[in-house]
């Protein structure tokens, strides 16, 4: 039994019980009271009399449409139909940050729910799986394995693993999700007026405080953990800088991946999939050999197919505004085979891929849990990917998200020549 396996189980159990939007960040764009809003806003930090200065590196275009809502204003929003949160669950999915969520007057709840908890597992599972490929991860007392009871030790990677899943999760998830918000506001005025921002439950300065704060206190964390694993370059940092350049520009104009389709869903795969596997496998061990970026670039080309499983449902809004999401681009017929196809196909390269480096036994296991997830594609993705978007992601994941951690414990316990 692997060091992982069991704390792995645990929580793949929870993310298979999370909403499967944890995997798709972007508030999605449609049209609604027969209008459409194309305004596109950057970050601006400057107080309103000072708003001719911008904020570098992108050039300020300034949102015509959104304004700080009054208390007048606050009050008619609040009113506007809100029917998931109608059935009990508000509460919960105000915390999580989930579409439905019931009004909240505390701005601690608020700030968490701008960070959407419910997109911090994926990123958590990463490190995990990131600690299991660099085969150095140590329980603090091994029942299986008698010379990995070091109890010492194993709460030293413990402490490790915990402030780098803080680091993937709270910090750095929750600033690409609160600057999302930010650049998504004039939208959400539309189609989600009560959430924190449209609704005016927090004000500007205070999302941008927390944009900064989320920002400068992952990089700080990252740094932090650089040190402590003796790094003589800091390598979590620099991931944890790029990750956030990809989470900035992603949101932002003039680049904002999202509009794009391929562009976007890969940015998601590559930063819920790869960066938080290579920052997890950095502070437990060495990226010294190509297939630690191989492998993990192959389960974000996954990552685009299951990103594209967000897109069928808002075809019709996309369209309106000019977004280039796959299914634009190519309808919905093309793109549920490009999404069925990239999910399967990769996993098929890293199956034959453990099986060339002689390990069969696990090429078996990413095979096993491949069968399944093509058995939900063949009846649930591609006769209806707008209907069963949701059943499909949730049937599915679960398979895919052990097959990625097959792999790391593959590569962790491979016998790599010198």
């Amino acid at each position: 039994m692997n060091k992982l396996l069991q704390p792995a189980i645990a929580v793949a159990i929870a993310a298979s019980c999370v909403s499967v939007s944890a995997f798709h960040p972007s508030t999605r764009l449609s049209k609604t009271f027969g209008t459409t809003t194309t305004t596109t806003t950057a970050l601006n930090l400057t107080p309103k009399s000072k708003q001719a200065q911008t904020f570098f590196p992108f050039e300020n275009t300034p949102s015509s449409s959104f304004q700080e809502p009054s208390s007048s204003t606050t009050s008619l929003q609040a009113q506007s139909p809100n029917e998931e949160a109608e059935d009990g669950s508000g509460g919960v999915r105000q915390l999580l940050g989930l579409k439905g969520a019931s009004a909240e007057t505390n701005i601690w709840k608020i700030r968490l729910q701008l960070t959407k908890p419910v997109t911090w597992v994926p990123l958590v599972w990463g490190v995990m799986c990131g600690a299991a490929a660099s085969g150095n991860y140590h329980w603090i007392w091994n029942p299986f394995d008698p010379n990995d009871r070091d109890v010492m030790l194993g709460l030293t990677d413990a402490s490790k693993g915990l402030v780098a899943m803080i680091l993937s999760g709270p910090f750095l998830t929750g600033f690409c999700q609160t600057i999302n918000d930010w650049y998504d506001r004039d939208i959400d005025a539309i189609n989600e007026p009560y959430r924190p921002i449209p609704s005016g439950a927090i004000s500007s300065g205070e999302v941008i405080f927390q944009i900064w704060f989320l920002l400068i206190g992952g990089l700080g964390i990252s740094y932090g953990l650089d040190v402590w694993s003796g790094h003589e370059f800091p390598i979590v940092f620099a991931l944890s800088v790029f990750g956030s350049f990809i989470s900035y520009i992603y949101s932002a104009p003039p680049l904002k991946l999202k509009q794009n389709g391929w562009a976007g869903n890969f940015a998601l795969g590559c930063s819920y999939i790869s960066l938080p596997w290579w920052c997890g496998q950095a502070v437990f061990g060495e990226l010294d050999r190509p297939v630690y970026f191989i492998l993990p670039i192959l389960y974000s080309i996954a990552g685009l197919g299951i990103a594209i499983v967000n897109d069928f449902k808002s075809i019709e809004g996309d369209r309106e505004l000019g977004l280039e999401s796959l299914p634009v681009a190519f309808g919905i017929d093309t793109a549920k085979y490009i999404c069925a196809g990239s999910v399967t196909i990769t996993q098929l390269g890293v199956a034959l891929y453990l099986y060339s480096i002689g390990e069969p036994t696990y090429a078996a296991i990413i095979l096993g849990l491949l069968l399944p997830q093509i058995y939900f594609q063949a009846t649930l993705l591609l006769p209806d990917p707008v209907a069963n978007d949701v059943k499909y992601q949730a049937s599915s994941q679960p398979f895919f998200v052990f097959g990625i951690l097959a792999t790391a414990l593959c590569v962790g316990h491979h016998d790599w020549p010198v």
